[in-house]
C-alpha cells in the first residue's frame, strides 16, 4: 500500500531527461531512500552521447478559432511533446497538424512522445480530438525553458559483508505513466527498505534512479574502471506494475548465475526471454560489449507489449498494490538467491550418506507417507539433495535446477547441515 501511495504522489510530476520534475521526484524518494544526487552538466560528452539541456515546462495549449482550448498541458502533461522548445505562434490547421501526434488504433488515448535531441515543438491528443479540430487559425503557446543545466541521477548504497554488489537500476524520466515506469521506481524503493532493515547482507546493494539510456550511459562512464570488478548481479526494473505474468530478459551471456537464479524465481509465474539489443531498457547498456555485466531485465509485460504502453491509459488504477507486492516479493527472492549462491558447500566426509538422526537433522521415527504426499515440500528432500550435490564444485543454483527446488529452501537446509558439521562453507565470490 505505501508503495502505491508513493506512486500516486509521483504520478502527476512531469519528468524528462533533465529538469525540475526529475529533481522533485528524487527529493520525494529521498524520504525513503538515503541517496546522493549526482549532477552531470548539459553538453557533457559521454562516450558517443551528449547530455541534453534542462527542460522546464510551465504551460502549453492550443487555442482554436472558436476560442476553445485543446491539448492543455495543465490537464495532462502528456499533451506536450517532451523537450518541446518554447513557441508562441499562429498558424492554419494544416500547418498545426504537422505538429500533432495521435494514435489512430487507440483513438481514446493520448500518446507519450519525446524529442530530446532535436529542437522543435509538438502536441499530443487523442485521435478523436485531432479529427474534431475545425478549419481556421490556431494560436499555439509553449511556455517553457530549454537551456543548459544538469541531468540528475539518484544513487543509494547499502554496504554488506562483501564489496561485491547487487546493482538495481530503474528510470525516472517518463512523465505521468504508472506501469512504465513508476512501478519500477517504487519497487526499487521497496527493496531498499527491505534490505536496509535486514540484520546482515552478504552482498552490498547499489540503487540507481536515473533517466533511461543517457542516465545509465553517464553512470557507467563515471564508474567504468570499477563497475565490472564489483558487480555480482545487475537487475533493471521496467514495467513491473501490471498484472501480466513476469518476464525475465536474460543477460548478453545468457548463462550467468543471475540468469539461472531469476529463471528459477519466476518458474510457474512467468517466462524467460533471451537477450536482444533491439528492445528492452538499460540492460542493453549494462550488457554492452565493453562492460558485459551479468545484467538482466525484470518486468511483467515486456516493454512495448502492455496495451497502454506510452499512453494516457497507463494510470495508477492499472498498477494496484497487490501487484506491486508480488513484484517486490519476486525481486527480493532473486536478490536473496544471488546472496545464497555466493556461498559454496562441501561435504566434510564425502563417503555415503551421513547419519542424520544423531545430528538432529532427521526424525528418529520413520513412518510411511501417504500416496498424495508432496515430497518436494518435505525438508528432508532438500537436505538429501544438498548432501549429495555439495561437492565443493556445484553451486546452489545448479542444485536448484537439478532438483527443481527453491534455492532459498536449499540454502536454509545447507546452513543447518553446516551448523551440524556435515557440510563446510566457503565463499564463491571473486576477489
Amino acid at each position: 500500500r505505501w508503495m502505491h501511495d508513493l506512486l500516486l504522489r509521483l504520478f502527476p510530476i512531469c519528468r524528462s531527461l533533465a529538469g525540475p520534475g526529475n529533481c522533485r521526484t528524487l527529493d520525494i524518494l529521498r524520504e525513503t531512500v538515503d541517496m546522493e544526487r549526482l549532477e552531470i552538466p548539459s553538453g557533457a560528452e559521454i562516450f558517443d552521447w551528449t547530455v541534453p539541456e534542462e527542460w522546464t515546462p510551465r504551460a502549453a495549449h492550443i487555442t482554436g478559432p472558436n476560442g476553445k482550448i485543446y491539448a492543455d498541458f495543465a490537464a495532462n502533461n502528456l499533451h506536450l511533446v517532451s523537450h518541446s522548445e518554447p513557441v508562441e505562434v499562429e498558424l492554419d490547421r494544416d500547418e498545426l497538424l504537422e505538429h500533432i501526434y495521435s494514435l489512430p488504433d487507440q483513438p481514446d488515448l493520448i500518446p507519450y512522445v519525446s524529442r530530446y535531441y532535436k529542437r522543435d515543438w509538438g502536441f499530443c491528443m487523442t485521435e478523436q480530438q485531432k479529427r474534431s479540430l475545425p478549419e481556421g487559425r490556431y494560436k499555439v503557446l509553449v511556455d517553457a525553458d530549454l537551456e543548459p543545466g544538469n541531468m540528475s541521477i539518484g544513487e543509494a548504497f547499502l554496504p554488506g559483508d562483501s564489496k561485491r554488489e547487487i546493482l538495481i537500476s530503474t528510470y525516472i524520466c517518463h512523465p505521468s505513466m504508472a506501469n512504465d515506469n513508476l512501478s519500477g521506481v517504487v519497487t526499487a524503493a521497496g527493496l531498499y527498505s527491505l534490505m536496509k532493515g535486514r540484520g546482515s547482507r552478504r552482498l552490498s546493494y547499489r540503487f540507481l534512479f536515473l533517466p533511461e539510456t543517457i542516465g545509465s550511459i553517464a553512470w557507467l562512464a563515471a564508474n567504468r574502471k570499477i563497475v565490472k570488478t564489483r558487480t555480482e548481479a545487475c537487475l533493471v526494473l521496467s514495467s513491473i506494475g501490471n498484472d501480466a505474468p513476469f518476464t525475465y530478459k536474460a543477460s548478453r551471456n545468457g548463462a550467468t548465475d543471475l540468469d539461472r537464479i531469476a529463471t528459477r524465481a519466476i518458474a510457474g509465474r512467468g517466462v524467460r526471454v533471451e537477450f536482444t539489443p533491439v528492445t528492452g531498457s538499460d540492460e542493453r547498456q549494462f550488457c554492452s560489449p565493453g562492460f558485459d555485466l551479468p545484467a538482466g531485465l525484470l518486468c511483467r509485460s515486456y516493454p512495448g507489449t502492455f496495451p497502454f504502453y506510452h499512453t494516457s491509459g497507463d494510470t495508477p488504477d492499472r498498477t494496484p498494490p497487490h501487484v506491486l507486492q508480488e513484484s517486490l516479493e519476486v525481486l527480493r527472492a532473486i536478490c536473496l538467491g544471488v546472496e545464497a549462491n555466493t556461498i559454496g558447500y562441501r561435504r566434510t566426509d564425502p563417503y555415503c550418506e551421513p547419519m542424520l538422526s544423531k545430528r538432529r537433522l532427521y526424525n528418529t521415527v520413520s513412518i510411511r507417507k501417504g500416496v498424495d504426499f508432496d515430497r518436494s515440500k518435505d525438508p528432508r528432500t532438500a537436505l538429501m539433495w544438498v548432501l549429495n550435490q555439495c561437492d565443493g564444485k556445484t553451486p546452489l543454483v545448479a542444485i536448484a535446477e537439478k532438483s527443481e527446488l527453491d534455492i532459498l529452501a536449499l540454502a536454509d537446509v545447507a546452513e543447518r547441515a553446516a551448523e551440524a558439521g556435515v557440510l563446510a562453507r566457503f565463499s564463491r565470490l571473486k576477489t
